[in-house]
């Protein structure tokens, strides 16, 4: 092998090692982002559920007796206050803003993947390296807009992730050799 084909193998090799980088990150981030969305969705339905029955309670009680005046009212504001917390925390919008990442960075994973074990012996190095700086450029916008995860979401990711949560059966199924 000449110097230069040495050169390009060792070029291929490092862009192929940071897109399983690039692969790695964008599973990890997508496994949180989805576990943000479950807590999200359970904050939704801790405070909404609540907010809703308490307000028909109270309303129930005005309309029933005259005499439960004091009790409606103390409902109802005990309902108010989960509604304006409900709104204040905005978990709706925050569980779709978790979903949409995670989703988004489910793409960007695929889109390594399948550069790494698809497109990446068939392209050019520059090819390849401008492929690699596209998904690269298409992560980091991401990283830009989506929120933070907690430690409980990194763990509860982590402990999918391990347990197999991202692998496939296909490749569970296929021999060393393929």
């Amino acid at each position: 092998m000449t110097e230069e084909g040495a050169q390009e193998a060792e070029r291929r090799k490092a862009i192929e090692t940071e897109l399983k980088r690039l692969e790695e990150s964008a599973m990890y981030s997508s496994q949180m982002q989805f576990e943000q969305t479950k807590q999200w969705r359970g904050v939704n339905l801790l405070l909404g559920l609540p907010a809703s029955l308490l307000a028909a309670i109270a309303g129930t009680a005005a309309l029933v007796n005259t005499g439960g005046r004091i009790v409606a009212g103390v409902v109802a504001l005990t309902s108010a206050g989960f509604g304006a917390t409900l709104t204040t925390v905005n978990a709706s919008h925050r569980m779709n803003q978790a979903t949409a990442a995670a989703n988004a960075y489910l793409e960007i994973q695929t889109a390594a993947r399948q550069a790494r074990t698809i497109d990446l012996p068939y392209l050019s190095i520059e090819e390849a390296r401008n492929l690699l700086a596209e998904l690269t450029a298409r992560r980091d916008e991401q990283n830009k807009t989506a929120e933070p995860p907690n430690r409980r979401s990194y763990k509860k990711a982590q402990k999918n992730i391990n347990s197999g949560g991202q692998a496939y059966a296909i490749d569970e199924t296929r021999s060393p050799e393929e």
